[in-house]
């Protein structure tokens, strides 16, 4: 757990003893981050700042979906930023946040298998080194929520980066016929699925924000403004998600479109191919052991089904041709 005091001279690093003193001082505000909250923890928060029980509970379980609850003196809200896992899989990085009038408590949730705890402090972290270095400066709790979940959604828009250079990766290599073919219809359906992901996590977020929008009892009077620029953030993921998202289909249509149409030349092909030999098996099932023999050969009939069966064949031919079988 890391404690700060944000005020307009700089951050401090404080001890969690400090918090109840900061609290009832009117020159800045606190700040409290912690990596990986458990049971005494979450008590400790309960305790000193008066959260409600249920959204302890949300702190310490995994919540798939973001959320906003509005209480008495601060919000509470659940946010996610995407992580890509094996296999296509993104993971869902999660990031609880109390934002109340002279405190910003920071929480990550529990944190799913495989990924490091550092991913789950990024954006918290990319913050606080801003604000360290003086590029940053923030005088209330609201803007410093602001500029995390600002960096949350350029997480988003980052990671929306990396998937359209797979895209135009995967789209060169379906025009070039490189690769096994399943594998690249593989690669194609998990690039989609990461793109529907980033783009379900960014609406998500958008809507928790348009709720945030609407509680105008309840945000400080600097927010609305911060909350209209988190939505068009969020709306514009999403919007490229739909694009990228649209054309990853587009690509993935044209490969089983020519798939599709090479088998369906292949089969035609077959088709007249046994077309056109049927006739000449008919006849040669018929004739065949009547005319050569061991003891004496008809040539005179062997030659007239001869002349019959190549007649046939160039009868079929011609028909195919003009039914533009091939």
């Amino acid at each position: 757990m890391d404690v700060r005091w944000v005020s307009p001279s700089g951050i401090e690093d404080r001890a969690w003893a400090d918090v109840p003193a900061m609290l009832a001082r009117d020159d800045g505000f606190v700040w409290v981050d912690v990596g990986s909250c458990d049971e005494e923890t979450a008590r400790a928060l309960a305790d000193c700042f008066g959260f409600h029980a249920l959204a302890m509970r949300d702190v310490l379980e995994r919540s798939h979906l973001p959320k906003i609850h509005a209480y008495q003196d601060h919000l509470f809200v659940v946010l996610h930023s995407p992580e890509p896992g094996d296999a296509g899989h993104v993971h869902l990085v999660e990031l609880d946040q109390f934002i109340g009038r002279r405190y910003l408590v920071t929480t990550h949730g529990p944190v799913a298998p495989g990924v490091p705890l550092e991913i789950a402090l990024r954006e918290t972290r990319h913050v606080l080194d801003r604000l360290e270095s003086g590029r940053a400066h923030v005088g209330t709790p609201f803007e410093l929520s602001y500029a995390i979940v600002g960096s949350l959604a350029h997480r988003q828009t980052v990671e929306l980066g990396r998937l359209a250079t797979k895209v135009a990766a995967l789209e060169q290599r379906v025009r070039d016929e490189r690769g096994d073919p399943v594998r690249v219809l593989e690669d194609m359906f998990l690039v989609r699925h990461e793109l529907l992901s980033i783009r379900t996590i960014a609406a998500e977020s958008g809507e928790v924000y348009e709720r945030m929008l609407a509680l105008t009892r309840m945000i400080p009077a600097e927010a609305p403004p911060l909350i209209q620029d988190l939505i068009n953030r969020f709306d514009r993921v999403r919007s490229l998600s739909d694009d990228e998202k649209e054309f990853t289909q587009g690509v993935i249509d044209f490969y089983q479109a020519r798939t599709t149409t090479r088998m369906n030349v292949a089969m035609e092909r077959l088709a007249l191919i046994a077309a056109v030999l049927l006739p000449v098996t008919a006849i040669a099932s018929i004739y065949g052991m009547n005319l050569i023999v061991g003891d004496r050969t008809d040539v005179a009939q062997l030659a007239i089904v001869l002349s019959v069966m190549a007649i046939v064949v160039g009868g079929m031919l011609v028909w195919s041709k003009r039914m533009k079988w091939w």
